[in-house]
């Protein structure tokens, strides 16, 4: 039998979520059944329709679906509608006989669609969103898209035949939350990384350190974007503490999609020189280079209760390329991880004291046995963040499908 599955999202085709954290993991599914066909729904802002875009070359057994982006809202709602009635039909029409959500988002589509089709709902990424939203100040407690997405997030957590988040802690965030005691239907899979892709021999690239000047440097690397679930001035605070204690060996390697403009405003606001930030953004199949250039790795995800329960990917791409990081507390499990095993320094809290003792730690690693670090951090990310464990909880679900 065909296993026809219908894979909705909430982010555009080129979001790294989708290259990074959606198609490997289609392409497991595909592996551990052979018979797979996958319609993959994306929102692009440029569209204003469902489009069939067909499947691409690199990954002939996904279909894309595409339809206009619009925020999780009063007037985003009647978008959601249409994308439920268009779906119903394509999967009628398609025979497809799963739905498979990655994010609480997505499932806003996915609770009415298993409910119109009666087929199966697969939750993927499984963490609390609405409320993370809250907590960083993006929405407000009483706001129309907040309401919606807390509903919705209880009525997907009873709702899927099978569950998989990137921690076991959100098993126990379901039963407190909305009263729910997952069983065998719960599995745990982590932000998992190519360990391939992000290689040790991508370190310290001769070409790439000429060009960006950063022969000779220690050199920190932060491969995202500042504001919603991210520190922002707190940041540049760091950078400043780090340029106090190591003075001009010191360079901050920032490969994001922000505007120069809006770096310099944020680096002059602390003092910091332009010789200091160096800037790039590059597709994500060029971030293992660039990434391999550094000394350590930044994490600012703000320390809200909710992100206990996330996995952020970089984490796993740092330590790939054995580098240690510096990160804030309570981040799903990768803050206890860093401490115990101590690669890298967990803040606990966001001032200049604590600052001075991230760097001071980095710096004593950096002068130990580098080799031998690189080497146990890199084994870290094979333990934690090998694709071994996703296919295992593919396998589970669809190998014998």
């Amino acid at each position: 039998m065909d296993l026809n599955i219908l894979v909705i999202t909430y982010w555009k085709y080129s979001d790294a979520l989708i290259q990074t954290y959606t198609l490997p993991y289609l392409r497991l599914i595909k592996k551990v059944n052979p018979k797979a066909k996958i319609w993959l729904v994306t929102q692009e802002a440029e569209k204003e329709k469902l489009a069939l875009r067909g499947p691409s070359s690199k990954d002939p057994f996904i279909q894309h679906v595409t339809y206009k982006y619009s925020p999780l809202g009063i007037i985003g709602s009647w978008n959601v509608l249409w994308m439920i009635l268009s779906l119903f039909v394509l999967m009628v029409r398609r025979k497809i006989g799963f739905i498979h959500t990655w994010g609480t988002p997505a499932g806003v589509i996915a609770v009415p669609l298993s409910i119109l089709t009666d087929k199966p709902l697969i939750l993927d990424s499984y963490e609390p969103h609405a409320e993370a939203m809250v907590e960083n100040g993006t929405w407000a407690e009483n706001s129309f898209a907040f309401q919606v997405l807390s509903k919705f997030e209880e009525w997907q957590s009873k709702r899927a035949k099978f569950v998989i988040s990137a921690t076991e802690g959100m098993r126990n965030y379901a039963r407190e939350k909305f009263d729910i005691e997952f069983e065998n239907n719960f599995f745990v899979k982590p932000a998992c990384v190519d360990l391939d892709l992000f290689g040790l021999q991508l370190r310290k690239k001769s070409q790439l350190l000429d060009e960006l000047q950063l022969r000779d440097k220690i050199v920190a690397v932060y491969a995202g974007k500042f504001g919603g679930i991210y520190l922002d001035v707190e940041v540049f605070d760091l950078v400043k503490v780090a340029i106090e204690y190591w003075g001009d060996r010191f360079r901050f390697l920032l490969l994001t999609g922000h505007s120069e403009d809006e770096i310099k405003e944020m680096r002059e606001k602390h003092g910091i020189g332009d010789e200091v930030v160096v800037q790039k953004f590059v597709p994500h199949r060029e971030i293992p280079n660039y990434m391999g250039l550094a000394d350590f790795g930044l994490t600012p995800v703000k320390p809200v209760p909710t992100k206990r329960y996330c996995t952020p990917i970089k984490d796993g791409e740092y330590w790939a390329l054995g580098l240690p990081v510096i990160i804030t507390k309570n981040i799903s499990d990768d803050s206890d991880i860093i401490e115990e095993e101590e690669i890298g320094y967990v803040l606990q809290d966001l001032t200049l004291k604590e600052y001075k003792s991230a760097v001071e730690k980095i710096d004593a690693i950096l002068s130990d046995d580098h080799e031998k670090t690189t080497l146990k951090i890199r084994t870290i990310a094979e333990q934690y963040r090998n694709f071994s464990l996703a296919e295992d909880v593919y396998r589970s679900i669809y190998g014998k499908i």
